[in-house]
């Protein structure tokens, strides 16, 4: 007789299957009436397509999560004996960029909603056919506050060059905070009622990377006074807007008025035109908007939120090499848009991709809300 038993548990996998769904609509004859009716089709996404939004989602998912380019996919395709041509597959790209455009258009004005914002960008190639070549462009990316009560947001926008133009036309009329680097291209904004707040991690950046270079005792000891902040900031992360300024207030804001005080006397020992001249310099100039982040609990201190938001786009970007036009580059940005902040907000992009695809054709306009990847709105329109 059995005495017991030893349970062993492995991790096992199955791969992506490739199979046919049979779709059976019914139809009926009434002799009486002479009449004939049918089950009406089921709408799809791309109209007479053979893919399901299964299949959609997982190409969409492939290139733009997992930075995976098409002849990959159609090399995975054949192994399993389905041929799905570049051709094809480039098409459905397209296509479910389309028909995502609204859902990007909302997740637009909702971001805009927000009182803090980060914003960074990064050129991406784009086609150029009649000279044969490729020429820059830029993905714009926009992420919502990490430390407020905004829903995790981050928005891209793809346009043909870096000019500040792009930033104000996309950003309209808003107002508030604005978390950007020292490109130029923002400060046009700072003229009106944009607040300017400046990243803190590239100023420690300017001295790292010199510490980095020749051990300079100088920047050690701007990295320790960077170091006790960012302490500050560790702790009070999980706090709430108040106490977080209060903190700020009592710990941050004294430690910031040193530091700036120690650069002044620094720099007037420092020779012009070396890099340490430049790392300080780099901070007094921006010093207002670099410490401000310190004047209440709703400010971020850096813009690593929008970098880590950004950074997938420089893996991707080795794979696909170049975006076919700018409307294709613009279908790409809403694909990335909304896969990044699914998973911001925890949604597993695959599962939220197909049901989405498979609601889109039908949903009504004014439920658009609830097909956004986000965690339930506090505010719904």
């Amino acid at each position: 007789m059995q005495i017991g038993e030893d349970v062993t548990e492995k991790l096992s996998i199955v791969p992506a299957e490739f199979f046919v769904e049979r779709h059976i609509y019914p139809k009926y004859a009434c002799r009486p009436c002479e009449t004939i009716t049918a089950v009406p089709a089921v709408a799809s996404v791309i109209d007479g397509g053979l893919a399901t939004p299964a299949l959609l989602a997982w190409v969409m998912v492939s290139k733009y999560a997992d930075h995976l380019p098409l002849y990959r996919l159609e090399r995975q395709a054949a192994r399993s004996g389905v041929i799905l041509s570049r051709s094809t597959l480039a098409d459905w790209v397209g296509r479910i960029g389309v028909a995502l455009e609204p859902l990007w258009q909302r997740l637009t004005e909702l971001l805009r909603r927000c009182t803090v914002l980060h914003a960074d960008e990064t050129p991406v190639q784009q086609l150029d056919p009649g000279r044969g070549k490729t020429k820059r462009a830029y993905l714009w990316a926009y992420r919502s506050n990490a430390l407020g009560a905004d829903p995790p947001i981050v928005v891209f926008d793809y346009q043909p060059g870096r000019g500040g133009k792009y930033v104000v036309e996309f950003l309209g009329n808003w107002h508030g905070a604005l978390m950007v680097d020292e490109f130029a291209g923002y400060q046009g904004l700072f003229r009106g009622e944009v607040i300017e707040l400046a990243c803190m991690a590239h100023a420690r950046r300017k001295f790292f990377d010199l510490h980095q270079a020749n051990g300079s005792l100088v920047a050690a000891e701007a990295l320790r006074r960077f170091g006790e902040w960012y302490a500050i900031e560790a702790t009070i992360r999980e706090k709430s807007v108040e106490e977080r300024a209060r903190i700020r207030k009592e710990t941050s804001q004294p430690l910031l008025k040193a530091f700036h005080l120690w650069l002044l006397s620094t720099r007037q020992s420092v020779a012009d035109g070396g890099a340490l001249a430049k790392a300080i310099d780099y901070s007094l100039r921006r010093w207002s908007a670099l410490a401000r982040y310190a004047t209440n609990g709703f400010y971020p201190i850096d813009n690593n939120p929008i970098e880590n938001a950004i950074r997938p786009i420089a893996i991707g970007r080795k794979n696909w090499l170049f975006a076919g036009s700018e409307a294709a580059g613009q279908r790409a940005a809403a694909i990335q848009s909304l896969l990044e902040t699914a998973r911001m907000n925890d949604i597993e992009p695959m599962a939220w991709l197909t049901d989405t695809l498979e609601k889109l054709p039908s949903w009504p306009n004014s439920r658009i809300d609830e097909l956004l990847p986000l965690k339930p709105l506090n505010n719904p329109a």
